[in-house]
């Protein structure tokens, strides 16, 4: 959107940084300098895990401080508006980590009941910019059949958190699945939990691999 009309919003509604909040000047977008410099990024082979299941799994910070606050205004307050300026971000982690490793682009799935008390599937939010920002597209792979207790209400115990998500996820569509590698997007990974079953869940129905993106990390 250019024009009169941006003006207009700019004056209306000031951008500010997605961090800190900071009022961006003419010609920043999405972070303030300070943020650019001193915001937890992970950088070179600390931006990369394995879980299991996931060839790889990128992250462009480390999930603390500003981030980690952020992040909550974003899944809990409703500033949906962020995942453009998130998505930004993990395109560049993917053009950094993962080109070339991926065929197709996804995210994991909230519940229907989940979706509905928020209004809105981060993730999917998050895969829609990311893939924008790539020159491609989201694809539903997904369904989450079950709803399941938040797994940052477990607090980092891994094998409640395998539990608490074990057939939690179902193919959408097998047929477009099968012989793919497959990109999978989150918000944050923590134990790796979700994405390793989210994965196992993809690779049963046929994938050729899958590896990961996520905002942000929560321990290595």
């Amino acid at each position: 959107m250019t024009g009169p009309l941006e003006v207009l919003l700019d004056l209306i509604f000031p951008p500010k940084c997605v961090f800190c909040k900071k009022l961006l000047r003419k010609g920043e977008t999405d972070l303030c300098p300070r943020c650019q410099e001193h915001l937890p990024w992970c950088v070179g082979p600390e931006a990369e895990r394995t879980l299991e299941f996931v060839s790889l799994c990128a992250s462009p910070l480390r999930y603390q401080d500003e981030v980690r606050e952020s992040f909550h205004r974003y899944k809990f307050k409703g500033v949906r508006g962020y995942a453009k300026a998130y998505g930004r971000l993990m395109a560049q982690c993917v053009r950094d980590h993962l080109a070339g490793k991926y065929d197709l682009i996804t995210w994991v799935p909230l519940s229907e009941q989940r979706r509905k008390a928020r209004g809105y599937d981060q993730a999917m939010l998050l895969a829609e910019a990311t893939a924008l920002e790539l020159g491609d597209v989201a694809a539903e792979t997904l369904v989450k059949v079950r709803d399941t207790s938040a797994q940052s209400g477990l607090g980092k115990d891994d094998s409640a958190r395998r539990a608490n998500v074990l057939g939690a996820y179902r193919p959408a569509d097998p047929e477009l699945i099968a012989g793919r590698r497959i990109l999978l997007i989150d918000d944050v990974v923590t134990t790796g939990s979700t994405l390793s079953e989210c994965a196992r869940t993809l690779r049963t129905a046929g994938a050729a691999d899958v590896v990961c993106v996520t905002l942000a990390s929560a321990r290595k």
